[in-house]
């Protein structure tokens, strides 16, 4: 298990509480505005926001939480699934009093942000995607490697697989991973790269990953049944970087009405560290057009 300390940010403090049959870690930065929940997706935690949370908590309460089974999140003994999750994050934002949050969701994310909004929209304010699919609308393709998917799904979703192949490779597999996905030059770092290695690296820590792209693969007709029942009402920005415009494609199937949506050129998957200022801007100008009406 990694010795290497947890790295935190100015401004931020961290928390645990127990909730939904395990421990979550998050943290929270800002007092004042209306409530972000900032979702990570993978491989992350909530470190993927530590640029993106000083710039939003200026005039807004911001918390950036830890998936069970990521970060520094309990790794309970089961259910690491998209329905458990997004139960998680109700009970979180019932126990901080915070709804509605504006949500924002990330990559892997996808079906815990769906499953929470679809179940809770009175939760959820308004709900940014970024680089964000779902299964049932085109996620699962990303695991067929013989059209272009990458090999790194069915690793990850295999039981007992992640541990055998990637313990005490988490530097090295974290290092290909930010690579191949980002396209902003030393953007992420190696200490980024360190922060997330110490995580995946504790007993168990590949379980949260596992139990989400293990949804992936499984859900896709239950996501097009609630996008068919319970399409989501409430204001929608999609952010696409280097996925091209597959998240706008993917919100605008399951949302009730016309969504907005905004691509980010020369970024990669990673937007939240590659170009943490105009994501912050497109945000908040959501935000804050909405918390307008």
């Amino acid at each position: 298990m990694s010795t290497i300390a947890a790295r935190t940010i100015a401004g931020a403090t961290h928390h645990r509480v127990a909730l939904n049959g395990t421990n979550l870690h998050y943290v929270s930065a800002g007092t004042a505005g209306t409530p972000i929940l900032l979702v990570h997706g993978f491989p992350e935690s909530w470190w993927t926001f530590h640029k993106l949370i000083p710039l939003l908590a200026q005039n807004h309460r911001v918390i950036a939480v830890d998936l069970r089974g990521f970060g520094d999140s309990a790794v309970p003994s089961d259910a690491f699934d998209s329905t458990t999750a997004g139960q998680d994050l109700h009970e979180l934002i019932g126990h901080l009093r915070l709804g509605p949050v504006h949500l924002i969701g990330q990559d892997i994310s996808g079906g815990t942000v769906f499953r929470l909004a679809t179940s809770y929209p009175g939760d959820v304010a308004t709900l940014t995607a970024i680089e964000m699919g779902l299964a049932g609308f085109g996620l699962e393709g990303f695991a067929d490697v013989t059209h272009g998917g990458s090999w790194h799904i069915g690793v990850l979703a295999a039981p007992d697989i992640p541990e055998m192949l990637l313990a005490r490779r988490e530097h090295e597999f974290l290092e290909w991973a930010f690579t191949s996905m980002s396209a902003v030059p030393n953007a992420i770092t190696s200490d980024d790269i360190a922060e997330f290695a110490r995580t995946y690296a504790r007993e168990g820590g590949w379980q949260g990953a596992a139990g989400l792209y293990r949804s992936m693969l499984d859900e896709g007709a239950h996501l097009q049944a609630l996008a068919q029942s319970t399409p989501l009402a409430m204001p929608l920005l999609a952010i696409g970087a280097g996925g091209g415009p597959f998240t706008s494609t993917t919100v605008s199937a399951v949302a009730a009405n016309p969504i907005h949506s905004l691509q980010l050129d020369g970024v990669g998957h990673y937007v939240a560290m590659e170009a943490p200022e105009a994501l912050s801007q497109a945000i908040l100008k959501f935000i804050e057009d909405v918390d307008a009406i």
